[in-house]
């Protein structure tokens, strides 16, 4: 009738002809069949098969439910005259009820009510019929077990009523929340797909039409590449939040703009971060780290005649460590004139004022690194000179560390 039958065989890989004589045994005995059929109709999503049975299988079908009911029918009169007249209005009423839900769990398109969009009269006779063996069903049982007169029965009478009235539109609630949950499905879907759509044409397709107009351009292509990279990734694993919610982020975002202006690939590699609601480095010493890493990313991009600047921060528990590393022409930090010294002046200006510490390593042909240092939680250095000049010759497997 609903085709539970036919889909528990193909679920358990099974014969349906022996799912529906289980099912007719069952019937037979208390009407558990029934029960179970009733359930799993209401409750298992309908399946996507629609081919339609044969007649011969048909028959066979409409004949095992016929000869369960007239089993259940004879067994109950048989042995208790008392249970027979309690089984057969129930038997009414599933016969009743299935027959509205057959209408209401057709595929097809739908009215607001749940009936097809186009109901013929044999689904209208189903339908009211159905409805009149439910309402027959229960007001025998009714009749049958109470005193109508007598208000604790008219009560009852009530909630009878009302559990018939639930029983009839458990279909339609099923379909109806079956409806609101593929709705909500499909706007979450078309809602992400518009965002990403929104997202895709104000920036990477308009990255794409600059990169060809740029081409000839290899080193504005390369620095479109990497900012559209740079910005898809804060996007995709960053989320909304502003760049400059933590030191970590506000290094990022430093090394981005740093490539942005110079041309310069800045590899930023950062271990551990800062809060801003962490009281052991103050704003003002994340500040002076901040504009002297700046400073030290922007020389390396004008001086080093480089293409990558290698980033390097880590978050200690007493202090806060950053190395910009190039492996650019270098210096002799012994060489330079006085008049040549705004990269020590800047840095030292910054970080001396914060109680930090800074050197300076180059090498003439190897390369220069920078190393920042500012204390956490007011632990300050005692170094008399806060600005280290130091002329190394390092192996090249040192220049990594």
């Amino acid at each position: 009738m609903g085709g539970v039958a036919g889909g528990l065989a193909d679920h358990l890989g099974v014969d349906v002809t022996k799912v529906r004589v289980a099912f007719t045994v069952l019937a037979a005995l208390g009407g558990v069949g029934i029960v179970a059929y009733g359930m799993l109709w209401m409750f298992v999503p309908p399946g996507s098969d629609d081919v339609r049975p044969e007649p011969g299988e048909r028959r066979r079908a409409v004949g095992l439910a016929v000869m369960g009911l007239a089993l259940a029918i004879g067994l109950s009169w048989l042995f208790s005259g008392g249970a027979a007249s309690v089984i057969t209005p129930v038997l009414v009423v599933a016969v009743g009820a299935a027959l509205v839900w057959r209408e209401f769990d057709a595929e097809g398109p739908r009215s607001v009510f749940g009936l097809p969009a186009k109901p013929t009269v044999l689904a209208w006779a189903r339908v009211l019929g159905g409805l009149t063996l439910v309402v027959t069903g229960l007001g025998v049982i009714v009749l049958a077990q109470v005193d109508v007169a007598a208000l604790r029965s008219s009560l009852l009478a009530v909630v009878v009523t009302l559990i018939g009235a639930a029983l009839l539109s458990v279909p339609i609630w099923i379909r109806m929340w079956r409806a609101l949950e593929s709705e909500r499905a499909a706007r979450v879907r078309n809602e992400e797909r518009d965002e990403i759509a929104s997202h895709l044409h104000d920036s990477v397709l308009q990255t794409l039409a600059l990169i060809q107009k740029q081409a000839a351009d290899q080193q504005e292509v390369l620095r479109l590449a990497r900012s559209q990279e740079r910005e898809l990734r804060r996007w995709l694993f960053g989320g909304d939040e502003s760049p400059r919610t933590s030191l970590a982020e506000a290094l990022r975002t430093i090394a981005g703009e740093v490539e942005d202006q110079y041309g310069v690939s800045v590899v930023p590699v950062i271990v551990g971060d800062v809060a801003p609601e962490d009281d052991d480095l103050s704003a003002e010493a994340v500040t002076a780290v901040l504009g002297a890493t700046r400073e030290a990313l922007v020389n390396a991009a004008k001086h080093a005649q480089v293409d990558n600047v290698d980033l390097f921060a880590e978050v200690e528990p007493d202090q806060v460590s950053v190395f910009v590393r190039d492996r650019g022409v270098g210096f002799d930090p012994e060489t330079v004139p006085a008049d040549r010294q705004g990269l020590a002046r800047s840095i030292r200006t910054r970080i001396e004022r914060r109680g930090g510490r800074t050197v300076v390593k180059s090498n003439p042909g190897k390369g220069t690194e920078i190393r920042i240092h500012m204390p956490r939680a007011g632990r300050e250095q005692s170094d008399d000179t806060t600005l280290e000049w130091e002329v190394t010759d390092p192996h090249p497997e040192e220049q990594t560390q």
